[in-house]
């Protein structure tokens, strides 16, 4: 077990004491004053902390021999009845197929992050990022899943496997990767030092009849080695600018400052990158969109919404040279910003974000359960974490990019905690780790810009470990889904478990 320094201490508990413990609408706060606590980078070794003992935990006890787990067909396909799914809670989401990381290739499991592409001939590929590389699997017309194939992890198992090592979001015991698409190539980055960023042409799937492990030295169309030292928290894709963001590249204190790093790949065999935003510093997430709003002092431009540890930070990125922030924006009680989704690409006037720790650490709207005791937590105990807050989704104007403000906040039934989350077709897609994927109606938030009409309308639970509580805060279940398929099909990547396509009943 990591222990943090006394300096580090200190800061979380000023930041823990200082906390909003009401369930009130947080205060929008205007360019706020930098807070060590973040700049540091000790509230980020907290959170990594609190998961690295989680993960230790849970391999300890076996959850990551996927192949425990059987894999179910389409031929097993389980409706929704009475909220469950065959072992799986559920509502109004039916489960069609189920593969193990096992299934999928993989030595360790560990799932991670996952994104999807759907070839020019209508078929649907999924990319599931696990511990030791990236998988292939397709989705067929009747929901059954077909392994492709595997790109492996670009720097090999690392020396500290089995051993503490905090490298970001991730630990190097659970190195996870992060994936989105560009065109037809998968782009896949990790925490791993020297992973660098692979660009793989998915097209090289669709000739596969047996599953096939790629290389990593001929099968790449490109690898990107600019980052300082080879890993990124995650990738961004603008697919009509053509080029990709590195996020959260450390450490910290490179020329970068693990912000925002652009990467042109209009020739992706041969990235290259123009410059970067170091301006507020390190960058947990982001989306980077051409502008289509009412704020017509930004129309056309190329407009990055940052997601950054304690606030919302607005980038006008069309200099890719020379960025500019065009705002700094946090709230009370805030824990740690860490995702969100502009709601309508095509009129960006409000985005949802979510706060990773706000329900670990109770605080703001979250705080409605039993506190999250962060310190203890975070620096000397091991065991499971006590159920606590309900998840919160936080709603956001930005009609004025210089000043967003904060209008309300959605609060799921479930205790969990957010994690990823996207947006399409007035449904916000949510991975909320132990809670499952949750899909929520927010149609209604341009004309009640408070929250108070989004409504759930289908979950499903790929972690029954925690059935018989109210829910768990911890850092187990559903990493991330893919739901854009023209299909409806879904997939998710569970930690433990492996790939899941589920699909909404109604």
């Amino acid at each position: 077990m990591r222990f943090l320094s006394a300096t580090a201490l200190a800061l979380l508990a000023a930041h823990s004491a200082a906390a909003n413990p009401a369930p009130t609408l947080p205060k929008t706060i205007r360019n706020p004053a930098r807070q060590a606590l973040y700049d540091s980078g000790a509230m980020h070794m907290s959170i990594m902390a609190a998961k690295e003992s989680t993960f230790t935990r849970q391999r300890a006890e076996g959850a990551y021999n996927s192949s425990q787990y059987p894999d179910i067909n389409a031929q097993a396909a389980t409706k929704c009845i009475g909220g469950m799914a065959g072992a799986y809670r559920c509502s109004n989401m039916d489960l069609y197929a189920f593969l193990s990381h096992a299934s999928l290739g993989s030595a360790t499991g560990e799932g991670s992050s996952t994104w999807g592409w759907t070839s020019p001939e209508g078929r649907e590929i999924v990319v599931v990022g696990q511990a030791d590389g990236a998988a292939f699997a397709e989705i067929m017309a009747d929901g059954s899943l077909v392994y492709l194939g595997r790109l492996p992890r670009q720097s090999s198992n690392s020396i500290w496997r089995g051993m503490y090592k905090i490298v970001g979001s991730c630990s190097e015991i659970l190195t996870c990767l992060e994936i989105r698409v560009y065109d037809h190539y998968a782009i896949i980055g990790s925490e791993a030092t020297n992973h660098h960023i692979q660009i793989f042409d998915l097209t090289k799937l669709l000739t596969v009849t047996t599953p096939k492990v790629f290389s990593t030295s001929t099968d790449l169309t490109g690898l990107f080695r600019g980052l300082p030292t080879g890993r990124t928290h995650n990738v961004v894709v603008n697919e009509e600018m053509k080029y990709i963001v590195s996020v959260g590249a450390q450490p910290r204190t490179s020329a970068c400052a693990a912000g925002l790093i652009f990467i042109d790949v209009t020739d992706p065999a041969a990235p290259t990158t123009p410059g970067c935003a170091a301006q507020d510093g390190y960058v947990h997430d982001a989306q980077c969109l051409v502008y289509r709003g009412p704020d017509t002092a930004y129309a056309g431009k190329d407009i990055c919404y940052g997601y950054n540890e304690d606030t919302l930070t607005i980038y006008d990125v069309t200099s890719k040279t020379a960025p500019k922030v065009i705002s700094r924006t946090t709230y009370t009680g805030a824990s740690y910003t860490h995702q969100g989704w502009v709601l309508d690409t095509a009129n960006q006037e409000y985005l949802i974000l979510d706060d990773e720790y706000d329900e670990y650490d109770g605080v703001g709207p979250a705080a409605d359960g039993y506190p999250g005791e962060l310190l203890p937590r975070a620096s000397t105990k091991t065991e499971s974490p006590l159920t606590s807050s309900s998840v919160v989704t936080y709603i956001w104007n930005i009609k004025s990019l210089a000043k967003p403000i904060l209008t309300g906040y959605y609060k799921s039934g479930q205790k969990s905690i957010d994690h990823n989350q996207y947006v399409a077709n007035g449904k916000a897609y949510q991975s909320n780790y132990a809670a499952g994927l949750r899909v929520l109606d927010i149609s209604s938030i341009p004309t009640d810009p408070t929250g108070g009409s989004v409504k759930e309308i289908g979950y499903f639970d790929v972690y029954p470990e925690d059935d018989g509580s109210d829910g768990l805060t911890d850092f187990v279940g559903s990493w991330a889904s893919y739901g854009l398929f023209k299909s409806g099909y879904i997939a998710v990547n569970s930690i433990e478990r492996g790939l899941f396509v589920v699909k909404l009943a109604s």
